[in-house]
């Protein structure tokens, strides 16, 4: 009778080429999350690849370059921006002012706007154009 220990074979795991893999994957997310940085990122706004139409009569506030300011067309200086979109709120019911800026303006008029909305409680909507297709 043959009562000798069998030779059981035991399961490997070849981990030579798990090093190079990682460093593979490490030097990828490396290189992505530096691409990802937003200081980086250049903007060109106002522009939107997707609009959406307002079926409603909308009060549109209008900046220029020189901080001209009107509200449906009628030019006003900026301490009667207020009373004047109240004007057009009561007017309309469920009023939504469509903001249309100038580009080249700094964020903090733009702010200053939305604060005067703010305070009325009126939903306001920032007013961009489609990119031109060149091609």
């Amino acid at each position: 009778m043959n009562l000798r220990k069998r030779h059981k074979e035991g399961a490997e795991v070849s981990t030579e080429s798990l090093n190079d893999i990682m460093f593979f994957l490490l030097l990828f997310f490396l290189i992505i999350s530096t691409l990802v940085n937003p200081s980086v990122i250049k903007l060109t706004l106002p522009s939107s690849k997707a609009s959406a139409e307002v079926h409603k009569q909308p009060i549109i506030v209008e900046v220029g370059k020189d901080l001209q300011y009107t509200v449906n067309r009628t030019p006003v200086s900026f301490a009667d921006l207020e009373p004047a979109i109240l004007i057009e709120m009561k007017r309309t019911n469920e009023a939504t002012v469509v903001l249309k800026f100038d580009n080249s303006l700094s964020v903090q008029d733009l702010v200053d706007v939305l604060q005067i909305g703010n305070k009325l409680k009126v939903k306001m909507v920032l007013a961009t154009k489609a990119p031109t297709n060149k091609g």
